[in-house]
């Protein structure tokens, strides 16, 4: 929420300070109040070989900073899909562990086919059987089970 905000409220910022710099360019040049002239400014910062140097990285840091909310709003467009869904009867292939489950349907009669999708009803999954993760369920909330088919 905050950064939706910040990227809001950035603009408006930016053109107050707009008008505050124009009005500090309007003033006149200082005046000292005693006999000595005012000393030399020397160059102004960024015509100096050290103010160069120092600009690269502040540019890298700079390029880094608005990466960041960029590549955040990236990722919240683009988003992971979400898991196909099984059902009872249709056919299944696991290309990850079973620690991370990536459940795919496959056709019945297809050689790709690992496993058969079963309702577990009552009495649960037969022995044997592995137990799906709930996102593959049409309802995210309906256990299924996995009978290995035979080769």
């Amino acid at each position: 929420m905050g950064t939706v905000l910040s990227a809001i409220i950035t603009p408006f910022v930016l053109l107050v300070n707009l008008s505050a710099r124009s009005t500090l360019r309007g003033l006149p040049e200082p005046a000292t109040g005693s006999w000595r002239p005012p000393l030399d400014p020397g160059k102004p910062v960024m015509r100096r070989p050290a103010g160069l140097i120092a600009a690269v990285p502040l540019a890298a840091l700079g390029l880094v900073v608005m990466a960041i909310p960029v590549l955040m709003v990236i990722g919240m467009v683009a988003g992971d899909d979400p898991p196909e869904t099984l059902t009872a009867g249709s056919c299944a292939r696991n290309d990850g562990s079973w620690g991370a489950q990536d459940l795919k349907p496959e056709p019945c009669g297809s050689s790709d086919a690992e496993f058969q999708v079963t309702d577990p009803g009552v009495e649960g999954c037969a022995a044997g059987d592995y137990l799906a993760d709930l996102e593959y369920s049409a309802d995210g909330a309906t256990s299924l089970c996995l009978h290995p088919v035979g080769r």
